[in-house]
């Protein structure tokens, strides 16, 4: 897979080459490989340690990502992750320059910002991604402390950028070939993405 430079990070007109991958459907997963926490560390919410994991692998400039976040995830979060029945796990999966450029961003941050960061380019994806993306990001990261001189050498980070690189990599691994992408304790979910279809497959599970 093509991997981007610092030229690509900082020009707001190159698109990361698309991936071509077979349905999800058609990928068996290897419970004890996809539970490997990726090098970057693993981004999660809830408890620590639940008998049900839900998964979502997701583009920070995904459309049908925003909308999940908008319609769904948030009732999900109050009801199953806030208290701790389940463990929430978000890996990154960008599909485009920008996508990577604010992820490398989220990781960058204190780890504490690092969510809120995420609800911010779902909750204003069009704004942000409207006309130059980059003073669009920039916009959001000065929320979470960063200066231009943080901003521009977080974008020229090539370490970080393969390290979430390689976490898309994993993820077509598994199946993922679309945003937003989940599993549930590592079974690929093919489900309505409602609140009502989530709470009917979770629920049994934790009893």
């Amino acid at each position: 897979m093509t991997r981007l430079t610092r030229r690509h990070l900082l020009n707001a007109g190159t698109a990361l080459a698309g991936l071509a991958l077979l349905p999800a459907s058609a990928w068996a997963v290897d419970p004890a490989e996809f539970n490997v926490a990726p090098a970057l560390g693993e981004m999660s919410l809830g408890a620590e340690q639940s008998k049900v994991t839900l998964t979502e692998y997701a583009s920070a400039t995904c459309p049908h990502c925003a909308a999940f976040h908008a319609e769904t995830y948030g009732k999900l979060k109050a009801e199953y992750i806030d208290t701790k029945k389940i463990k929430f796990v978000f890996r990154e999966f960008p599909l485009n320059d920008a996508a990577l450029a604010a992820f490398m961003i989220a990781r960058a941050a204190p780890k504490e910002s690092y969510f809120p960061l995420i609800d911010a380019y779902f909750n204003t994806l069009q704004t942000w991604t409207a006309g130059n993306w980059v003073d669009g990001l920039f916009d959001i990261a000065k929320q979470a402390g960063f200066t231009r001189e943080k901003f521009d050498a977080t974008l020229k980070d090539e370490a970080l950028a393969k390290g979430i690189l390689a976490i898309r990599d994993a993820g077509a691994k598994f199946g993922v070939s679309g945003t937003p992408a989940f599993f549930i304790n590592g079974e690929i979910y093919e489900g309505d993405r409602t609140f009502e279809a989530f709470k009917a497959k979770l629920d049994p599970l934790l009893m």
